[in-house]
């Protein structure tokens, strides 16, 4: 009996100490995805500032869109795909479920994809599909180490554009959704056609006073355009990783339950063999009195 009842304690303290973990894993869940949100969050403005800028370069001429679409013929057949995933554990099919959309994306798209993964897994998920990943790049562990990686990520895809090794530059990634912990989704960023910049040509000002382009157009332009590219890739790692962090919250907060309905179970069994343990010395006492009772009429 002892030893049960021993072994139920040890149990029930390992289970709280478990507990403990998963509840502290919980609130630096929490913590890093309100960062990453309020990032996005941050990001939007200023996404709609270029947005507006870019509109009223194209809205001066043709000229600014021809030079865009020269950009844009380079690797013709080939295209280029970031693909943001997770290095951390606990976070279920986030790996999983990014990398199949990203495979089922691309085998939809004409030409030969090359693929740069953000994390080993996901990389190891795209090369088993049999996808040729071109680069491996490491997860940011902060908001502040994003800015770093989205430079590294168009220095290299910059690089392979200038050798015509690809054409275009398609973002995969998992997105927070209202409802659910995440979807995954896609984007495309390059070429820069004349359908992205009718589109932005079409954007309406905020105010009567028309804006004026100062100093050398294509300079400007260029200029709009790695900024467009620098926060279209740190929102979707922002987004990503916010991603992340919510698969994990939702995981811990289901081990949380598990755990506890664990240490109900174990408690209350816990109970019973104790007061099974109490009854039977009872018994005994209560036999032993009756005996001496019997022998000594």
């Amino acid at each position: 009996m002892s030893d049960t009842t021993t072994s139920l304690r040890r149990k029930t303290d390992s289970a709280g100490d478990l507990q403990s973990v998963v509840r502290t894993m919980k609130v630096l869940a929490a913590s890093s995805i309100g960062q990453y949100e309020a990032s996005v969050r941050a990001l939007a403005d200023y996404y709609r500032i270029v947005e507006l800028g870019l509109g009223a370069r194209f809205r001066e001429g043709e000229q600014a869109g021809l030079m865009v679409q020269r950009r844009g013929r380079t690797g013709a057949g080939k295209i280029g795909a970031v693909v943001f995933g997770s290095d951390q554990g606990l976070v279920g099919q986030f790996n999983d479920v990014v990398a199949d959309y990203a495979v089922t994306t691309l085998a939809a798209l004409p030409g030969t994809p090359q693929v740069w993964a953000v994390g080993e897994r996901v990389h190891a998920r795209l090369a088993d599909a049999g996808l040729p990943v071109a680069g491996l790049f490491a997860v940011p562990n902060s908001v502040k180490a994003i800015a770093p990686l989205v430079g590294q990520i168009i220095v290299e895809t910059e690089a392979r554009r200038d050798r015509n090794e690809i054409y275009g530059l398609h973002l995969f990634y998992n997105r927070p959704r209202s409802g659910a912990v995440y979807e995954p989704v896609s984007q495309r960023l390059l070429p820069l056609d004349d359908t992205w910049r009718r589109d932005l040509a079409e954007l309406h000002w905020p105010t009567r006073n028309l804006p004026e382009v100062i100093g050398g157009g294509d300079t400007t332009l260029r200029a709009l355009v790695r900024e467009y590219l620098f926060v279209s890739l740190f929102r979707a790692c922002a987004e990503s990783l916010a991603s992340e962090n919510a698969s994990r919250l939702a995981a811990m907060q289901r081990a949380d339950k598990n755990i506890d309905e664990l240490l109900e179970d174990l408690n209350g069994t816990f109970q019973r063999l104790r007061q099974s343990g109490i009854d039977e010395e009872l018994f005994e006492v209560i036999s032993g009195f009756e005996a001496l009772g019997t022998a000594n009429p």
